[in-house]
Formats: C-alpha cells, sequence, structure tokens
C-alpha cells in the first residue's frame, strides 16, 4: 500500500510542477518586465534631459526639416526640367522667403492701422458687458467683477511668459533669434539640395542588414511628413480662405490678419483652430456687435465641420491618420515641455512614431509568421532585411562593396 501511494505522488508531483515553483516564475517575469520598464524611464528622462540642453541646435533641425518638407515638391520639379540640385534649392527657398515677406508686408501695416482703433473698440465692448453683468437679471457685484478681472489679468501675464519663453525656448536675445532663422534656411537649403544622397550614404555606412531597416524606416517616415505638412497647409490654407472671406464681407477688422492666424492655426489640429476661431469671433465681438459675431461663430463651424467631415478624410491618406486621443496627447505634452513650438511639432512627431512602430510591427509579424494589418504578404517581404529585392525598395541604394 505504501509503495503504491508513493508512486502515484511520484507521478503526480512529475507532471505537474509545484505551486512555489509557478509563482516564482511568475515572480521573476514581473521582475525581468519592471527592470525593463524602468530602464526604458531611465532612457526616456537622459533622452530628454538631452534633447533640452541642446534644443538651440534640435529647433533649427526640426523646424529645417519641416521646411524641407514644403519645398522638395517645387524643388524636385525644377530638377526634372533641368536644373541643377543648388539652383532648384535656391529658387525654391528665395521664393519661400518671398512669400514669408510678402504676408508680414501684408499684415504688418493692416494690425499698426487698426490696434489703436480696435484697442477702443474692446475697451466699449468690455464696459457694455460689465454693464451687462451688473444688471437683471445676474446683478454681479462690483467687488465680484474686480476679482475676476485681477485672475483674469494675472491668468494673462502668466500666460503671456509661459507663450514668450515657450516661443523662444533656448532663444534668448534677438542675436540667437537671427542664428536659429539663419540656421533654419541653411540646413533646409542642404537638406533639399543633398537630401536624395543621404539615404545611400547612410546604407554604406550602417552596413547592409541595419542600412535595409534605417533607410526603410527613414524613407516612410519622410512620405509620411511631407504629406502630413502639405495636407495641412492646404486645409488650412482652404479654412483661412473662407473664414478671412466671410470676415472681408462682414466687415471685421484685421481680417487679413485673423486668416494668416487661421491658417498657422490649422498646423496644430483641434487646439489651433479653436483657439483662432474663438479670436475672430472676440474681435467681431467688441467690433461690430452681437449680431456679426454670431454670424462669424456659424461661418466658423461651418467650416471646421467641412474641413473635418470632407477635407480631411478626402486628402489625407489614410495611413497618415491619428485618432484624436492621440492628437490632444501629443499637443499637451509638446506644449507642457517646448510652448507653442512643441505644440508645433507634436502632432508631426507622434506621425513619425506611429510610422516607426508600424514598422516595427510588420517586422514582427514577418518574424512570427503572421500577416499584417494589411494582408499582403509581399509588400512585407519587401521589407525584409534578407529579401532578395529589397534594395529595389530602398530607391536602389546598393550594399557596400569589400575593400580589394
Amino acid at each position: 500500500m505504501s509503495g503504491l501511494s508513493e508512486a502515484f505522488s511520484s507521478g503526480k508531483t512529475d507532471s505537474r510542477p509545484d505551486r512555489g515553483e509557478v509563482i516564482g516564475r511568475g515572480v521573476v517575469w514581473l521582475a525581468k518586465w519592471a527592470l525593463c520598464i524602468v530602464a526604458i524611464a531611465a532612457g526616456a528622462w537622459v533622452l530628454g534631459y538631452l534633447i533640452a540642453k541642446l534644443w538651440v541646435v534640435i529647433l533649427p533641425v526640426l523646424l529645417a526639416i519641416v521646411v524641407a518638407t514644403v519645398l522638395w515638391p517645387p524643388t524636385g520639379w525644377l530638377m526634372k526640367k533641368g536644373w541643377p540640385p543648388a539652383a532648384a534649392a535656391s529658387a525654391s527657398l528665395l521664393g519661400f522667403i518671398g512669400v514669408l515677406a510678402g504676408i508680414i508686408a501684408l499684415i504688418v501695416p493692416s494690425v499698426v492701422d487698426q490696434a489703436p482703433d480696435l484697442a477702443d473698440k474692446a475697451t466699449e465692448g468690455i464696459d457694455r458687458v460689465r454693464n451687462w453683468l451688473q444688471g437683471p437679471p445676474l446683478r454681479v457685484r462690483d467687488e465680484q467683477l474686480d476679482s475676476a478681472v485681477e485672475a483674469v489679468t494675472g491668468r494673462l501675464k502668466s500666460s503671456a511668459e509661459q507663450i514668450a519663453s515657450g516661443v523662444f525656448s533656448g532663444v534668448t536675445t534677438a542675436t540667437s533669434v537671427l542664428v536659429t532663422l539663419f540656421l533654419v534656411l541653411v540646413l533646409a537649403f542642404f537638406f533639399i539640395k543633398d537630401g536624395p544622397r543621404f539615404l545611400p550614404w547612410l546604407h554604406q555606412v550602417t552596413g547592409s542588414r541595419c542600412g535595409t531597416h534605417l533607410e526603410q524606416v527613414l524613407a516612410r517616415v519622410w512620405v509620411t511628413l511631407g504629406g502630413f505638412i502639405r495636407t495641412q497647409a492646404l486645409v488650412s490654407l482652404i479654412d483661412a480662405v473662407f473664414i478671412g472671406a466671410g470676415l472681408v464681407i462682414l466687415g471685421v477688422p484685421l481680417a487679413m490678419v485673423l486668416a494668416v492666424l487661421t491658417f498657422l492655426g490649422g498646423f496644430i489640429p483641434i487646439v489651433g483652430a479653436f483657439v483662432a476661431g474663438a479670436l475672430a469671433v472676440l474681435v467681431a465681438l467688441v467690433a461690430n456687435g452681437v449680431t456679426t459675431a454670431l454670424i462669424v461663430l456659424g461661418i466658423i463651424i461651418a467650416v471646421q465641420q467641412l474641413e473635418g467631415n470632407v477635407l480631411q478624410p478626402v486628402l489625407q491618406s489614410r495611413s497618415m491618420k491619428l485618432h484624436a486621443v492621440i492628437v490632444l496627447l501629443a499637443i499637451t505634452a509638446g506644449g507642457s515641455l517646448y510652448g507653442i513650438v512643441g505644440a508645433f511639432l507634436a502632432v508631426p512627431v507622434a506621425a513619425v512614431a506611429v510610422v516607426t512602430i508600424r514598422y516595427i510591427g510588420e517586422q514582427i509579424d514577418l518574424i512570427t509568421g503572421e500577416t499584417t494589418e494589411a494582408g499582403d504578404p509581399e509588400e512585407v517581404d519587401a521589407t525584409a532585411p534578407d529579401s532578395d529585392h529589397s534594395t529595389d525598395v530602398v530607391r536602389g541604394a546598393k550594399d557596400p562593396e569589400p575593400e580589394k
């Protein structure tokens, strides 16, 4: 009887692991992942620290990349017409500078001429709102209004300081601003002039396997970033034209300035459009009255609905779409870390990150034998570093020849 019991016990022990062993394996697994998360967080903190320290250098590079993506189509068109790369890049860059100078020359005199009158009307509008609040049915007391005005004034002052520090984060003097702008223009010139040579050079330096992955990711990032910026520019231009036309027809002061702000605000999705629209309604309220302000609000809502439901779904590629939650979180994080410039660059950076994650997912699917979301195995094979035709995908990049 005892021998049978021992045999039964030994069989049970061999077929199933001990409870403590199972718990130990789980604890070890959890500890490994915890260490990985801590290491990733530490690396992210070091990376953020380095970015903050080198922001004066990184900011011109990022802005130059944005400018280069905008200027690459006209530069490529001129190159196809037989222009040398340097001449084509110079012509595109000079045209870009001319457009910016024309916009500044167009809006600055309007601001200077209409600012005093707008300030007087703003004061009159504030007094009118104050009298309305003191009357029925609200009957707000003067002490409450004074405290509210002081709170709003303090908030505006602190926000102005944050905005100023965000716009010129890492750029403290007028000389530094000029140096930064000069660096942006010079870097953008070299990016659009020598950009096609970068990927083959990178492939040769990093080697066949790593170079193929880098070329694939950077090529997709460039296409994604360029498409995103050009699409946002077109959508923002349409918004600015319709809203600006409505403001001009209604006789709202600073209509051209508000149209330009609407165009610039379009590059900060959701938040930029809301701020630019609110500013236009406020100017219409203090300058033309409640009726005009309501009409302006209706025009802005109609244009925003046209943009959100028609323009972006048609013009924007499916691979470029980002969920609204990701956009809001990216803008919030970018704005809190680097001010307005961070909010402006947040969505392109998020789009680049999404492209990189998608490529990593494709490689994982290739290793595990699973199909991608598109369900096209040939497309996945084309991105594999060991594929026979992978070099054809990355625009003719060749493996470095061995030294003789």
